[in-house]
């Protein structure tokens, strides 16, 4: 009865993936997971212990919407040191809750009724639901395996309309590892030009790149700080995912707009955690790294082993994630999921919950440790076996 007062909009939109799978694993005992995306080491000591001494010093009240000053000047030092891109920590930085809060600020910020917003596929399983609910319109461009899964201009292209007015970019990228070469970027970065297309850039795991890779954001790029919302936070390279703190950066204009919404909704984040992610910017650097280099050597492994038993996968350079290539077993990317975890007792995301260019694909997070990873493949392989039988 009640069914019909929810919003058209909300009713008709699907369940995360991701959680519906998790539902679903939840009810198994003794899993390996190689499913959720977050990090398996904890929070660094001395960042849990700036939240800590936060609290204890009776720093719990409110902020300014935009956040701490103090953090919102970290972040500004640290994305020009890092990224080569200069904001104004006074009008051009908001702090949010998660990067997820960032996303649905700025579409709402942007996005009119009808509105186009172009992504690539694969993708975080949240971007086409959260144009939904700022109702625009979703526009998928699909990317290949044989291409590394990067977004090319030349796809962009065929794909940009009249009404189209936001492209939303994650690279590296969740769920296939995918990087942008700067080359491509500068191509992607005049088309947006030439198209007057505002740019939502997902950063999140550019900390975590390999092989000596250098990560390029196409804010940095001529021309493209004015049109770009540059979108970060500490969840993955400072494995503070339940600390729930990001940000955005952008000209002021359309952080003032974000900074409306954000006052109405959230209000701000909390106190405690904002002290936390300070202290993580000015003296976390070791802690990334180290995390980097051991996720470096399970990308190795597990690559490794997925091409050994069968299953086509390019080898990401950035993230924590790779994304084989399952189609031999002859089963949907549900059902080698399913199966793997009812038989096996290893959970992987199958490839359909990251948009329908991921059919054929699961999603394996190597954000746990190598001795677990070993098992799992072991495992993978004995299920492998028994789909041939």
């Amino acid at each position: 009865m009640l069914k019909k007062h929810i919003a058209n909009h909300v009713r008709d939109l699907p369940r995360s993936g991701i959680r519906e799978f998790f539902d679903i694993v939840a009810q198994e005992k003794e899993v390996i997971s190689l499913g959720v995306g977050e990090p398996d080491f904890d929070t660094p000591w001395h960042i849990r212990e700036a939240a800590i001494y936060s609290l204890e010093h009776g720093r719990t009240h409110y902020t300014s919407n935009l956040g701490l000053p103090e953090l919102r000047s970290a972040i500004s030092r640290y994305v020009n040191n890092h990224f080569r891109i200069a904001y104004d920590p006074r009008t051009e930085v908001i702090i949010t809750v998660g990067v997820s809060e960032a996303i649905d600020l700025a579409l709402r910020a942007l996005v009119n009724p009808g509105d186009e917003v172009l992504y690539h596929e694969p993708c975080y399983v949240s971007y086409s639901p959260s144009v939904v609910l700022a109702y625009g319109v979703p526009v998928a461009i699909p990317t290949r395996a044989e291409e590394n899964f990067s977004l090319t201009a030349e796809a962009l292209a065929a794909r940009i309309t009249p009404r189209s007015k936001v492209l939303m970019l994650n690279f590296p990228c969740n769920p296939t590892g995918a990087t942008q070469s700067r080359a491509e970027l500068e191509k992607i970065a005049r088309l947006c030009v030439e198209h007057d297309l505002i740019v939502m850039t997902d950063e999140i795991y550019s900390e975590l790149t390999y092989d000596g890779a250098e990560h390029t954001s196409i804010a940095s790029l001529p021309g493209m700080r004015e049109r770009c919302i540059f979108l970060h936070g500490f969840s993955k390279a400072f494995a503070m995912t339940g600390w729930r703190i990001g940000y955005a950066c952008a000209p002021a204009v359309i952080t003032d707009a974000m900074m409306k919404i954000h006052q109405y909704s959230i209000l701000c984040a909390s106190v405690m955690a904002q002290d936390a992610a300070i202290e993580a910017l000015e003296h976390g650097a070791k802690h990334v790294e180290a995390m980097r280099r051991e996720y470096e050597v399970r990308r190795n492994f597990i690559v490794s082993r997925f091409n050994e038993l069968g299953l086509p996968c390019f080898k990401p350079v950035g993230a924590f994630y790779v994304f084989p290539d399952v189609r031999s077993s002859g089963l949907s990317s549900r059902d080698f999921c399913l199966g793997l975890l009812e038989k096996k007792k290893v959970a992987c995301v199958p490839g359909g919950a990251f948009g329908p260019s991921g059919e054929g694909f699961i999603r394996a997070c190597y954000a746990t440790s190598l001795d677990q990873i070993k098992v799992a493949m072991n495992r993978i392989g004995e299920f492998l076996d028994e789909v041939k039988k």
